[in-house]
């Protein structure tokens, strides 16, 4: 089991999205998601989120919003509790990912990159400022065969 963080940076209708294609074995290889990464010893979610967006973009995120849980399942991957952020204000200047290559997508062109099938789902609910939620994904291979919203079946 695996804790990471995972946030959506938003500017001028634009998400910051990183297009992972530098790291070898990666279970996010080819796909485009938001920046974030795993829990260090004794982190919590937002120190972690600070942190890894720090790293990875060079920006430091101001008050960014805890949105939700989500239970990554996958019988090809570890089981992973990926802690879900949204940002639209920060401080410095984007510099190069080791991970990725970054780049301010707008909104309604997110929808059409490869992404994972379950990040489709959270990404409509971010936009939609739902409250906290739970998401649950299970995954065969790529194809998402299970979606659960707060205990509710979706997929």
């Amino acid at each position: 089991m695996i804790n990471t963080t995972l946030c959506y940076i938003e500017k001028d209708g634009k998400y910051l999205m990183l297009h992972r294609v530098k790291k070898v074995n990666d279970l996010n290889q080819d796909k485009w998601i938001g920046i974030g990464g795993k829990f260090e010893d004794k982190e919590s979610p937002e120190e972690c989120m600070l942190r890894e967006a720090y790293e990875e973009t060079g920006l430091t995120l101001i008050k960014p919003e805890y949105r939700g849980i989500l239970t990554f399942v996958s019988n090809k991957w570890p089981t992973e509790y990926i802690h879900l952020f949204y940002a639209d204000k920060f401080t410095g200047e984007l510099t190069q990912c080791d991970e990725g290559n970054l780049e301010w997508v707008p909104i309604n062109d997110i929808y059409s990159l490869p992404l994972w099938q379950g990040d489709k789902i959270f990404l409509k609910l971010i936009e939609e400022r739902v409250p906290f939620f739970s998401l649950k994904l299970q995954y065969e291979g790529e194809a998402l065969i299970n979606a659960v919203l707060n205990g509710e079946k979706i997929v």
